[in-house]
C-alpha cells in the first residue's frame, strides 16, 4: 500500500510511489462530488474520538482506529518497537485466536491491514456496511485483551527483521533515505528508521512491545474514523457498546523535541549494489502547526506543485526533456506531521551524466524560479492541475478516512480542512518565491549520493511466512 505518506522506511518516497502528498493530496477531497457529506464527531466518557463521514454512494464501510503513537515516541535502544507491535496486533487475544482476526474479516469479504509511520500507528478494515459491529467487535477487542506473549513474539520479531532485509538493506534506494535522515536530523527522533535499526531489532524481547502496548494502546490515545454508507447516530451507539468500556489510562509524558538550526551543507555518500546512481537534495521546512496562521507550509505545497506537479512541470520539462540531463527527477514535501518536515529534491543523472551535474541542474531551476518568479497563469494552472489529479486519485472512502485520521492524530483537526483550502487557494507567487528563498538554502540542506557497486547477482530471499503488512 505505497500509497500511504507514511512508511517502515521512511516518510519520504521515491517519485514512482507519487512524491505529490501533504496538503494537495489530503485537502484536495474537498474538490470530488461527495465534498459535501456531512462529518460528524463525538468522544466518548473514556477518551476516545469517534469521527464519522457518511458517504452513501456505495453499501460500503471502512472502520479506521488511529493511535498517537509511532517511531518518535520511541526510545533509543528499542527503535522499531511500534511497528514489531503493529505485527503483534494480528496475534490473537483470549477470544481470537491467533490468525482468526483475518480470516473473520476475509470470511466478512473485507480487507484489513495496518500502517506504522513516524507519528501514528493505524488500523483498517474495509467491508459491507452491515459488517461493521463484526469490525468494531473485532478491533475493540485487541484494543485491550491483546495476547503478547512471547513465543510468538519470537516468531515475528524475525519476520520483521526479515522485512527490514528486504525493504531497506537490500533495497538500495530506501537505503540511501534511511542513512540521509539519519544525517538529516541531529536530535529529533525521526532520524531512526521507522522500521528500527536491526542492532535493536535483535535486542528487543517481548517486555518491550508489552510495555509499548500499555503505554500507549489506550481509548483516550486514539480517534476511530468510520466513512461510508452509515449514519452516524448508529456508528455513535455502535463504537459507545464495543468501545466504551474499554478504560482510559494516563498517558506517559511526551517530550517535545526540537532541531537545531543547521549551519553548512551536509554531505553523505552510500555505497550499495545498484544499477544506477541516485540524488537525494533534503531541506529542512516547516509543517502545519496552525491551520489558519500559517502560510508557509501551503505555500510550500504550491512550489513542489511547481516544480514537480505533472510531465509538464519545470524539472520534468528542463531537466528530462530539454537539457536530457536526468532520467526521472522530482520533489516532495509533507505539510502534515506532528515533527518538522523536509522539501526534498531528487532523481536519477541520464546516461553519461553526473550526480554532480544533476544536482547543479536542480540548484539552478530553484535559482531561476528565486530570480524570475512565479507567472500568475503557472500558479493556476498547476493549482488546477494538482486538484484535479488528486480529486481523482483519491476518490474513495478508505481516504475519506485517511485524511480524517491523518489530521486528527498529527494535532489538526477534520475542520481545519476548508481552512487549508482557502489558504493554498490565495498562495501567491510572491509567496512561493519567498519560501523557495528562505527554505531552499545551503544551511537547510543534506545532500545523499548513492554510489552504485556491482550487483552480486544472487537471487533475493523469498519473503518469510507470515508476510509483511501494508506501511
Amino acid at each position: 500500500m505505497r500509497a500511504f505518506q507514511n512508511s517502515a522506511n521512511g516518510r519520504y518516497f521515491m517519485r514512482n510511489d507519487g512524491m505529490k502528498r501533504g496538503i494537495l493530496t489530503a485537502m484536495l477531497l474537498l474538490c470530488a462530488p461527495w465534498a459535501g457529506a456531512e462529518v460528524f464527531e463525538q468522544t466518548l466518557p473514556n477518551g476516545l474520538k469517534v469521527v464519522v463521514k457518511e458517504d452513501h454512494r456505495a453499501p460500503v464501510v471502512v472502520q479506521q482506529v488511529w493511535y498517537r503513537a509511532g517511531s518518535m515516541d520511541e526510545k533509543t535502544g528499542t527503535t522499531g518497537v511500534a511497528h514489531v507491535l503493529e505485527h503483534m496486533m494480528f496475534k490473537g487475544t483470549k477470544a481470537v485466536p491467533v490468525g482468526e482476526f483475518s480470516r473473520r474479516i476475509a470470511a466478512a469479504g473485507g480487507r484489513e491491514n495496518a500502517f506504522t509511520s513516524y507519528d501514528y500507528t493505524a488500523y483498517f478494515q474495509q467491508l459491507h456496511k452491515s459488517k461493521l459491529p463484526l469490525a468494531m467487535k473485532l478491533e475493540s477487542d485487541r484494543m485491550h485483551n491483546l495476547n503478547l506473549t512471547d513465543a510468538e513474539f519470537g516468531k515475528e520479531i524475525k519476520v520483521v527483521m526479515e522485512e527490514r532485509r528486504m525493504r531497506t538493506e537490500d533495497d538500495p534506494r530506501a537505503l540511501l533515505q534511511e542513512k540521509m535522515s539519519a544525517v538529516t536530523w541531529q536530535e529529533h527522533p525521526y532520524q531512526h528508521p521507522i522500521i528500527g535499526w536491526m542492532s535493536d531489532l535483535e535486542a528487543m524481547k517481548g517486555a518491550d512491545a508489552r510495555d509499548w502496548y500499555r503505554r500507549w494502546y489506550v481509548p483516550n490515545n486514539a480517534t476511530l474514523v468510520v466513512a461510508g454508507d452509515v449514519k452516524a447516530s448508529e456508528v455513535f451507539a455502535l463504537a459507545k457498546k464495543y468501545y466504551g468500556g474499554i478504560p482510559k489510562c494516563m498517558l506517559p509524558p511526551r517530550r517535545q523535541y526540537t532541531e537545531l538550526e543547521q549551519v553548512g551543507v551536509k554531505r553523505l555518500v552510500v555505497k550499495a549494489p545498484a544499477e544506477l546512481p541516485f540524488l537525494m537534495m533534503a531541506y529542512h521546512a516547516p509543517a502545519v502547526r496552525n491551520a489558519a496562521q500559517d502560510w508557509k507550509p501551503y505555500a510550500l505545497e504550491v512550489l513542489a506543485g511547481i516544480l514537480d506537479g505533472n510531465e509538464s512541470a519545470r524539472l520534468n520539462q528542463s531537466l528530462v526533456r530539454e537539457q536530457q540531463l536526468a532520467s526521472e527527477v522530482g520533489a516532495g514535501y509533507d505539510s502534515i506531521a506532528r515533527g518538522p518536515s523536509l522539501f526534498v529534491l531528487e532523481g536519477t543523472p541520464s546516461e553519461g551524466k553526473t550526480v554532480a551535474e544533476l544536482e547543479a541542474a536542480l540548484r539552478a531551476q530553484v535559482d531561476k524560479l528565486i530570480a524570475d518568479g512565479v507567472s500568475a497563469e503557472e500558479l493556476q494552472r498547476v493549482k488546477a492541475q494538482v486538484m484535479a489529479d488528486e480529486v481523482y486519485k483519491l476518490d474513495s472512502m478508505f481516504y475519506q478516512a485517511m485524511q480524517i485520521g491523518q489530521l486528527e492524530s498529527s494535532g489538526l483537526s477534520h475542520r481545519d480542512i476548508p481552512v487549508m483550502m482557502a489558504h493554498l487557494r490565495a498562495v501567491t507567487a510572491e509567496q512561493v518565491v519567498a519560501v523557495a528563498k528562505e527554505f531552499l538554502k545551503d544551511d537547510n540542506l543534506t545532500v545523499a549520493v548513492l554510489d552504485p557497486q556491482p550487483l552480486s547477482g544472487k537471487p533475493k530471499a523469498a519473503a518469510p511466512a507470515g508476510g509483511f503488512h501494508a506501511h
